[in-house]
């Protein structure tokens, strides 16, 4: 794919650090996690068979999915953990794709907090991450399809 500058210009596309599969599941798995609101039915008593149906897209504090990809963020390397914020800002059109190296290098410097704080800390963190990966050439690879339902 043809990545063209703000003036037409063809651009080479940038290389990643990180596998564009693998931003991918990222992108799937925080979009789990910001589709979460905060407990508001602490007391599930009202009617025990569909309670659990509210409480799944809830936050509590047993649930470990928010802190399983904060420390994912943390294993990553310096390189990589540029990269998503340098994704975050292209996406977000805080820098242009022309100027993904520059990005790279100044992204962790830009933030002012840990990385995985700064992340989790954008509200649109997956749609800019994939709004980046476009901006960049990439097609955004968010795993397969479910499958066709069976006929009735």
């Amino acid at each position: 794919m043809t990545v063209l500058d703000r003036h037409n210009r063809k651009l080479t596309m940038p290389e990643l650090t990180l596998p564009a599969d693998y931003i991918g599941q990222l992108i799937v798995r925080m979009r789990a996690i910001q589709g979460r609101e905060a407990e508001t039915d602490a007391d599930s008593g009202s009617n025990a068979t569909d309670d659990q149906a509210i409480d799944m897209l809830q936050e509590t504090p047993g649930d470990l999915t928010r802190t399983a990809i904060r420390q994912e963020i943390r294993g990553l390397s310096p390189e990589e953990q540029s990269e998503l914020v340098a994704l975050l800002l292209t996406g977000r059109g805080d820098a242009e794709p022309e100027e993904w190296q520059t990005t790279k290098e100044t992204a962790v410097e830009s933030t002012g907090m840990p990385v995985d704080q700064y992340l989790l800390s954008e509200p649109l963190v997956a749609d800019l991450w994939a709004e980046g990966l476009e901006r960049l050439g990439f097609d955004v690879p968010l795993g397969d399809p479910a499958p066709p339902l069976p006929p009735i």
